[in-house]
């Protein structure tokens, strides 16, 4: 089960379990912001984590984290075993690999279609044409949009749009699944429907971390929920 740390030890069976951690982690910009405090997190294998919060309050901040595009002011951040604070070049773009990422803002190329959109991480990593092809039918059947792949993107719904960028973050089988509010552009159907997908990637065994401020769906989800206020991270009851 995920965890807000309140301690600086961790025993050596806990770390074997999880797949990410936050051990006092602080991250203060050039600017003087000051994003994350001292922020201690415990995520196992497998879990199914929201982190939500006001605007501003550092929730994306977090996730960048963990992807490495920005680097912790103090404290450690693992990613299935890896330090990011050692990883550089080549190294941190295999942990990249590792990682599904979901955008709000969906980040499609317009003039390719699903197909395209989905395969382009493939290509960019070197996969054969025909490894690409085995792995984009169960990609697009995960998110209910067989019968658009050859469609572009001013063609669907935003939550089509969002559809198609979780297929293209998960095509890779990544082990953890970041997801930086992906339904804060989408109508409450829409958002449910994407929830649904991520639980469904969770229960085939997929971490996913999930980003968000809306809270009616976090009650219908039923899953264990941290919030970030002024920096800092608190568990919170639903």
């Amino acid at each position: 089960m995920t965890q807000v740390l309140s301690d600086r030890s961790v025993s050596q069976t806990q770390a074997t379990q999880s797949i990410i951690q936050l051990r006092n982690v602080s991250k203060l910009y050039r600017n003087g912001s000051q994003a994350l405090i001292e922020v201690n997190l415990d995520v196992k294998r497998g879990d199914f984590l929201f982190i939500t919060g006001p605007s501003g309050s550092g929730k994306s901040t977090l996730l960048k984290l963990l992807y490495g595009e920005e680097r912790a002011s103090q404290g450690e951040v693992v990613v299935d075993q890896d330090s990011l604070a050692k990883l550089r070049g080549d190294r941190l773009s295999h942990l990249r690999r590792r990682i599904g990422i979901v955008f709000q803002d969906y980040k499609l190329i317009p003039r390719r279609t699903v197909t395209e959109n989905i395969s382009f991480v493939l290509w960019a990593q070197g996969y054969t044409r025909k490894e690409i092809h085995r792995r984009l039918q169960p990609a697009l059947k995960m998110v209910g949009l067989t019968h658009k792949a050859d469609c572009f993107p001013e063609e669907l719904s935003g939550g089509e749009q969002q559809r198609v960028s979780i297929a293209r973050a998960i095509v890779g089988t990544p082990p953890i699944l970041l997801a930086d509010e992906p339904t804060g552009n989408l109508d409450p159907d829409n958002s449910w429907q994407v929830i649904k997908i991520l639980k469904k990637l969770n229960q085939i065994g997929i971490t996913v971390i999930v980003t968000t401020h809306d809270e009616s769906l976090i009650r219908l989800s039923n899953h264990p929920v941290v919030q970030i206020r002024n920096g800092r991270m608190y568990s919170v009851n639903y």
